[in-house]
Parts: structure tokens; sequence; C-alpha cells
């Protein structure tokens, strides 16, 4: 069965900053919006930015393959192609990465390439890409 659309709902601090980062930087059409709320296209995802000033950011975080991943974050999976691309249009803005592109469980089940940066409001995202979309749920 193909994949759903999910909705993901998520504080930001400043409305104009948000569409700037998602719509311009990220290139995320921009669906419906009101005074406190902006909808976008994330590749084909639903995500809304609800204001919300001093709600969001990075709160915590965990070691996974020798990076500290920050929790809560989000994203999507990407082609490679997809994936490498963003990185470039991203380091081109000169996106500061909290995690840099670069590829985690090198010859292990799961191989990813995997990149972290923070949204204006301080929400960690991630963006990763399989060689191998069959090891989405690989376990090791």
């Amino acid at each position: 069965m193909p994949a759903q659309p999910f909705h993901l709902a998520f504080p930001v601090d400043d409305l104009d900053a948000a569409r700037q980062f998602y719509g311009d930087l990220l290139g995320c059409p921009e669906g419906r919006s009101a005074e406190h709320w902006i909808d976008f296209d994330l590749y084909g995802h639903q995500i809304v930015a609800h204001l919300a000033p001093g709600r969001s950011g990075r709160q915590a975080s965990n070691a996974v393959d020798g990076d500290d991943v920050p929790v809560p974050h989000f994203g999507v999976v990407l082609e490679m192609g997809q994936f490498e691309a963003l990185a470039a249009r991203l380091r081109e803005a000169g996106t500061q990465f909290v995690i840099e592109p670069h590829v985690r469980f090198k010859g292990l089940p799961g191989e990813q390439a995997t990149m972290f940066f923070l949204d204006p409001s301080g929400n960690a995202l991630e963006f990763k890409a399989f060689a191998d979309i069959g090891q989405l749920f690989a376990r090791q």
C-alpha cells in the first residue's frame, strides 16, 4: 500500500520567518493560511506552522552513531538525488547544520545519508535518503 500523507502541526515564533524558510528556502508550496498559522506542502505532506512564540526549539538530544541528534525533530526521507540537491541548496544559502550531511551506519543495515538543521524558531529538521529504500526499516 502506498504511504499516506502525514499532517504535522508545530510551533513557530514568527510566521514571516517560517514563510521564508519553509516556502522560499525549502521550496514548500504554501496552502491555506490565517492570521496565526500557515499550511505548507512538504513533499506531499501537510505541515502547519502555528504562531506560538516561545514554544518551539531544541530541547533534548540522543547519541546516534556518534552524532548528538536533536529530539524532537521531523523531516522527510528523500531520494538520494533530492537529498544531494537539497544539501547543496542549503549550503549555498549558508545554512548552519546541527549535523552536516553525511552517511550514517556505513556498510550496515539501514545505511543512510542524513542531515539536521534548525528552522528560524529552533525546530529541528532531519532529511535523509537511502541508496536502498528497502533498508528504511532495517534492523541491525
